[in-house]
Parts: C-alpha cells; sequence; structure tokens
C-alpha cells in the first residue's frame, strides 16, 4: 500500500495530472482510505515540492503543476472522505474557508479543508479573493462555527484583520470563532488583529478546529 502513496507523491512532484487520476482511481478501486492517500501521497508530493522551490531546486511552474495535480486528485477524493465523514453521524461542527480578497492562493486551502473534511466537519469552501462580507454572508447561511481565512502574501493579511472588524462592525464577532492561517502570517499577528486561533500547517489547523469548537 505504502507504493501506492510513493506513486502519488512522486505523480505530484512530476506535476502529472494524468498520473494522479491513474493512482487515485486505483486508490478509489481497491477501496484504499481516502485519507491516508491524502496525507501520505499527495500532500508529502506537495510538501516535498514546496522544500524543493524553497531550497531553489524547484521552479514556480513545477510548484504550479504539482498545485493542479494536487487539486485534481483532492477533487476526486473528496466526495469519498465527505462519504465516510458523514457516516460518523452528525458532523463535528461547521467551517467556512477561504482566501482573503486579493489573495488568489488555493493550495494551502485545499489541503486544510480536504483535512478538515477527512476529520469529520462539514466544509463550505468559499474559494479565492473573498471579501470579509462573503465569509460572514456563508457563516450565517449555513449556520457555521468557524471561519478559516487564509492569506499567503503579506499585502493580504490586512484583508485577514478585516473579517475580524467587519464581523464586529455587524455585532457578530463573538458568535463565531475566526482561525488565520498563510505564510506570512504567525501567532503574534493572530493576537494583534484579535483572531482566535493560527495555524501553521494543516493538521494544526484541525486540531485547533476540535479545541475551538469543544469551547
Amino acid at each position: 500500500m505504502s507504493n501506492i502513496f510513493e506513486n502519488l507523491k512522486e505523480a505530484i512532484l512530476d506535476g502529472d495530472d494524468e498520473l494522479v487520476v491513474e493512482y487515485v482511481q486505483q486508490v478509489i478501486d481497491e477501496k484504499i482510505d481516502p485519507i491516508a492517500a491524502i496525507q501520505n501521497g499527495l500532500i508529502k508530493g506537495i510538501e516535498e515540492l514546496g522544500a524543493r522551490w524553497k531550497a531553489g531546486e524547484a521552479f514556480l511552474p513545477d510548484v504550479m503543476m504539482g498545485a493542479d495535480a494536487l487539486k485534481t486528485g483532492l477533487t476526486m477524493l473528496d466526495p469519498i472522505v465527505a462519504a465516510s465523514g458523514a457516516t460518523g453521524g452528525e458532523a463535528k461542527g461547521k467551517i467556512v474557508i477561504g482566501q482573503v480578497a486579493g489573495d488568489i492562493h488555493d493550495i494551502g486551502k485545499n489541503i486544510v479543508g480536504a483535512l478538515m473534511t477527512a476529520a469529520g466537519y462539514k466544509v463550505y469552501d468559499i474559494g479565492i479573493d473573498q471579501p470579509a462580507e462573503s465569509f460572514l454572508a456563508k457563516a450565517e447561511e449555513v449556520g457555521a462555527d468557524i471561519i478559516a481565512a487564509g492569506a499567503l502574501l503579506t499585502t493580504t493579511m490586512a484583508a485577514q484583520k478585516a473579517i475580524v472588524d467587519y464581523l464586529k462592525s455587524q455585532e457578530m464577532r463573538k458568535k463565531y470563532k475566526v482561525m488565520i492561517g498563510g505564510g506570512p502570517t504567525s501567532q503574534a499577528f493572530a493576537d494583534e488583529i484579535g483572531a482566535d486561533a493560527w495555524a501553521e500547517t494543516a493538521d494544526e489547523a484541525v486540531a485547533l478546529c476540535d479545541k475551538l469548537v469543544a469551547k
């Protein structure tokens, strides 16, 4: 089984969409744990690709191709993960997730969303480049517990603060827990803007959701 995970990882590293589809289909056909396939295959691949890019061993087009391949794999596995999560009874909580206004990077958001779904949460992904109003509107519509906002650029971090400020202006701040994440963000920044939680990795984000929902 570790072989299929290794194959998925390599396919992400190569940015090979077709191979990802082939291997993910194998995961589905052989009823291999989809969460394990995401964590030990797809995510391992994108993490290594990111490390290579930081070390100057890979280029941005390589990362973009890997991200596209990752998205393909996640899209195929998401319904299965959601179905398996749904069999455990009620969802643990409802989460609205998105990238803030001006930010069009969705790799991290997609991974976090997939793992939250896998952990038993009902996740509503509103996509990229979303203003504060969209986060609140969706949260109100679905009765969310948590609003999770990602920013991958220093220039879009202010939009995370804008969400907290907007919730305050609408007298909705106490109604929702706000979690932020993304490359340039930090616990200090989360504290500064008044967010409830900050996560550095997707795994941490899931663990924090458990704590936030329990409060």
